[in-house]
């Protein structure tokens, strides 16, 4: 039985316990997949981070929730470099990372801010339903037709496609109560890994908006503060020309809020859509891991 290194790192905040907590191995290239979802699993967070050497970036990551790997992940990549970067193995400057989805680019400031270049984007319109969504999230269908004839419901993605809901009041995302098998089959039929709700309508006069994010079938039912539907929020904003066709430099995201764990997201968008933030570590220790073909519990 081996032991690893394995961080809590929140991120899209500077005060631990808050924003969205991610697991992050700094090392864990004697691991196989099955042992990293028994990680992932026994850390509890929404996804976990596993760093991993490559042949054509600085180094790879494997995302994976509780249940499943995905392909990316922007709070995890956030919380693994603001982590290298605290603890010293990495410089301020531009970093490589090779992902499921590519490899990209990611930023690390002198004040330890890291940026995160997405995958290109993509923006597919869809003609929802708005009774089944309302239904679905439990909110009043004239606030989500409300917003709906300027700027409809889409799936966008920079690495993995979520379903953009616009909704027009604060209150209507605060209240909502999503039926979260309503919700996984809707996600289903989009081909979307989650569903976003936001508003314009937002707690802190700099935020450009507030939002939510919902995605049970990737064993997330609610995120607090992410990274990848903030960056597909971005190149939604853009294609709808929220704006006038012309965004601010840099947007805020809110999120998190509505569960205890308060976040801010930076988006860029321009040639690329950049995602960053800030993140601190809340929990430093390690785990003993059984051999892969073992069925033990993990010892923390």
């Amino acid at each position: 039985m081996d032991t690893v290194r394995a961080l809590q790192v929140d991120a899209f905040t500077d005060e631990p316990l808050t924003g969205n907590a991610a697991g992050v191995v700094p090392d864990a290239s004697g691991l196989v997949a099955e042992q990293m979802q028994a990680v992932a699993r026994e850390l509890a967070v929404s996804e976990t981070a596993f760093l991993l050497p490559s042949d054509d970036a600085d180094r790879r990551v494997r995302y994976f929730t509780p249940t499943q790997e995905v392909d990316l992940c922007g709070h995890a990549t956030v919380a693994a470099h603001a982590h290298l970067y605290a603890d010293g193995a990495i410089a301020a400057g531009t970093h490589t990372l090779e992902t499921n989805v590519g490899v990209l680019d990611i930023d690390v400031t002198d004040d330890g801010a890291v940026w995160m270049t997405q995958d290109t984007p993509t923006v597919r319109p869809v003609d929802a339903d708005y009774d089944r969504l309302a239904d679905a999230l439990d909110v009043p269908v004239g606030a989500l037709q409300d917003v709906g004839a300027d700027m409809p419901t889409a799936v966008a993605s920079t690495g993995l496609p979520f379903l953009v809901v616009p909704v027009n009041f604060l209150e209507h995302v605060g209240d909502a109560d999503p039926d979260m098998a309503a919700v996984e089959a809707i996600c289903d039929e989009y081909d979307a890994t989650g569903l976003y709700l936001f508003t314009f309508d937002a707690l802190s006069g700099d935020a450009t908006l507030h939002a939510r994010m919902f995605a049970p079938g990737a064993g997330v039912p609610e995120d607090p503060v992410t990274g990848t539907a903030s960056g597909a929020a971005g190149a939604y904003l853009r294609e709808v020309s929220a704006f006038d066709g012309e965004l601010p430099e840099e947007m805020t995201f809110e999120q998190g809020h509505f569960v205890d764990r308060p976040g801010h997201v930076r988006v860029r968008v321009g040639d690329s859509v950049r995602v960053g933030g800030d993140a601190v570590t809340a929990l430093d220790g390690t785990l003993s891991v059984p051999d892969a073909d073992e069925d033990e519990i993990l010892e923390a």
